[in-house]
């Protein structure tokens, strides 16, 4: 009989995002940092499971138990705040206008080369710690705040400085091609020759990004000039995701296809077309209900088009300091539901498997299965359908990370 290390028992429901899951689950088993065990309490003998002296015990008290929660597009390592856009905005300024004007991405921009990498860390904890208290253990992170060679370095540096001291995994995405930044905007070719040449050799070489990204719109990086991006990109070993027609329909989603990104996100404006294009294409939609929100825009994305195409659907809190300043990625549940049209399982699986699918982490995150990462959450509402229910509250009262508590029970984490 193997002893358990970790067992959590007692769950009014255990959401395993597995489709193979066999029934209903009141209990989690971790060996060695990962899902050992999933079912009912009275049948871990016969699984070859007991419960020892040693096996640290959480009683989930009729609660949900989930895999960790994935938020697959965040901007969370940036210095500054852009409050006073959101009172422009609230009194009829458009994001465009503000973009142009010099706010949006340039604003966070100045404030971020000016802070210090350990100013970008110190930032940066607060915020993953509410991922954290809202049951996140996985989260990507882009750059894109920096837009020159220094910078951009200094900001995936903080992120790995944080992935290696922090709970909650971090994926490091670059977004160099964000916007055009100031200095080159009489010539936006020279910043992407400046790109290509120096920014990703010298990221890749020191291995600091898992993904490059790119903003396609009008008032940010032109179609072509992402395409020349995220080829080089791939050449070096960084896989492409897309933010796309989040403003207006720039056959963004057709250029996501036809790159095979992993992702393309918000998608506000895709086109039919498009959409067939990502289901062919095999790239999983990131859809960000807290911007369109937060923007008080009246376009959203496609979500039961692209479920209806195929199209796997992820859900995010696109963490960011203009557009979705919030770190509550289950209130991404509720939008997705009363905003977007999704079912409780959909917005579900929209956070966990596949949130995982869209950071290529979906054979080891995202799921309750034996094998997986240990990565869970207890949470205090009876079902799955009760977490968007239980709109805008947190709900999440013990976080495990690789069999280990570090959110409520015997342990809680303590910020870096």
């Amino acid at each position: 009989m193997t002893p358990l290390e970790l067992l959590v028992e007692g769950a009014g429901e255990v959401f395993t995002a597995d489709p193979n899951a066999l029934g209903p689950a009141d209990c989690v088993g971790v060996v060695g940092g990962r899902v050992a065990f999933v079912g009912a309490r009275a049948a871990l003998a016969q699984h070859g499971f007991q419960v020892g002296p040693t096996t640290q015990r959480i009683d989930a008290r009729g609660g949900l138990v989930t895999p960790g929660l994935v938020d697959p597009h965040t901007h969370l390592v940036f210095a500054g705040d852009r409050a006073d856009e959101y009172v422009q905005r609230a009194a009829g300024v458009s994001y465009r206008d503000l973009a142009r004007a010099g706010g949006g991405i340039s604003a966070t921009m100045r404030a971020t080369r000016a802070a210090a990498l350990e100013d970008l860390v110190t930032l940066a904890v607060p915020r993953l710690d509410r991922l954290l208290a809202h049951g996140v253990t996985t989260a990507e992170v882009k750059s894109g705040y920096g837009l020159d060679l220094e910078s951009e370095l200094k900001m995936l540096r903080a992120v790995r400085a944080l992935d290696a001291a922090h709970p909650i995994d971090l994926v490091p995405t670059f977004l160099g091609a964000h916007t055009v930044p100031p200095e080159h905007q009489a010539t936006p070719s020279a910043y992407f020759d400046v790109l290509v040449s120096e920014m990703l050799p010298a990221i890749a070489a020191e291995g600091l990004a898992r993904f490059c990204d790119a903003f396609v719109e009008d008032t940010a990086v032109s179609p072509q000039a992402a395409e020349r991006v995220l080829r080089a990109a791939h050449a070096l070993g960084l896989e492409p995701k897309l933010h796309v027609d989040q403003l207006s329909d720039g056959g963004g989603a057709e250029l996501a296809a036809r790159l095979s990104a992993v992702s393309a996100d918000h998608l506000e404006h895709a086109s039919p077309a498009g959409i067939d294009a990502l289901a062919r294409a095999g790239t999983t939609a990131v859809l960000l209900p807290g911007a369109t929100l937060f923007l008080g825009h009246a376009a959203k994305p496609p979500a039961r088009a692209l479920i209806a195409a195929g199209v796997p659907v992820a859900l995010s809190t696109d963490c960011n300091p203009g557009t979705s300043p919030t770190e509550n990625l289950p209130l991404m549940l509720t939008l997705g539901m009363s905003q977007l049209g999704l079912t409780p399982r959909e917005v579900m699986l929209g956070v966990t498997t596949h949130a995982a699918r869209a950071l290529r982490l979906e054979r080891e995150v995202g799921r309750l299965s034996p094998g997986f990462a240990a990565d869970l959450v207890v949470f205090d509402v009876p079902s799955h359908v009760h977490l968007p229910y239980a709109f805008g509250t947190n709900r999440a009262r013990v976080v495990v990370k690789r069999g280990r508590v570090v959110l409520g029970g015997d342990s809680t984490w303590q910020s870096c």
